[in-house]
């Protein structure tokens, strides 16, 4: 792929430069501090809410703190890959930019895998930061930390935002409008969840990967896995392909002077 290395290090500074960078971590960090906070605390604030009225709360634990987590962060995480991925392409070709750089020695393939790479990064350092947040708040609130298993919750969790991102991603080579490309991202949240209702098919989509999540960082069993983790892996090559059978012929129209 002619160019990959050179424009994914341009997509970086970019980021960076339109502090792409740091809002996603600022985002995905809040969600790391805030979980065992709320697990912790929302007990209380119930009892105090009781006015004269015995509440009868159980004691948060670690597990409640890994539960808001997972809830902040692959619910709201989701919107933040939708928004991180509908400009990708479409951005570019909104502005007419995307068909002057490929007039440099950049391939499409390159084009496409750099873009895609920015946004896989992206959420994963989001990821990565948010989950650190947790462990070391966790552990000054309730004494203990999660286990080695947590980094596993956290890829898990990468994967899932990642495969929706990529949905939308697909949908930014698609058309030439942001907007557009975040509505076929969220249109693929709407479908994906409902199929999430079907016994049959609930395993195999994005929201499976939820339980296994869980149960890897709380070093239970998660003999679950595996479905979920095929299909969001499938959904990502399958995104991808159709992003590079429809970019490859697509004809880009650059800024005129």
């Amino acid at each position: 792929m002619t160019g990959f290395q050179a424009f994914l290090r341009k997509e970086w500074r970019e980021a960076l430069a339109t502090n792409r960078v740091l809002i996603t971590l600022v985002f995905f960090g809040l969600f790391g501090l805030l979980s065992p906070a709320t697990a912790k605390y929302t007990p209380e604030l119930l009892k105090s809410l009781g006015n004269g009225i015995q509440v009868i709360v159980p004691t948060p634990t670690v597990a409640d703190a890994l539960d808001q987590f997972i809830r902040n962060i692959a619910g709201n995480g989701v919107f933040a890959s939708i928004l991180l991925a509908m400009g990708a392409v479409a951005r570019e070709k909104e502005r007419g930019t995307a068909a002057l750089v490929l007039t440099k020695p950049l391939s499409r393939a390159a084009f496409l895998a750099a873009k895609v790479s920015m946004v896989a990064v992206l959420l994963g350092l989001g990821v990565a930061v948010s989950g650190l947040l947790m462990q070391i708040y966790t552990l000054l609130l309730f004494g203990q930390a999660l286990g080695p298993g947590f980094g596993v919750t956290c890829l898990l969790i990468w994967l899932l935002l990642l495969a929706f991102a990529l949905c939308t991603f697909l949908g930014s080579v698609l058309v030439r409008s942001q907007i557009v490309a975040a509505g076929i991202g969220i249109a693929s949240l709407v479908v994906l969840s409902l199929l999430a209702n079907f016994p049959a098919l609930a395993q195999w989509t994005p929201s499976g990967l939820l339980g296994p999540a869980r149960a890897f960082g709380l070093a239970l069993a998660a003999s679950n896995a595996a479905q979920p983790i095929i299909g969001c892996l499938a959904l990502v090559v399958v995104t991808c392909g159709l992003a590079w059978l429809a970019f490859r012929s697509q004809e880009l129209v650059a800024v005129e002077s």
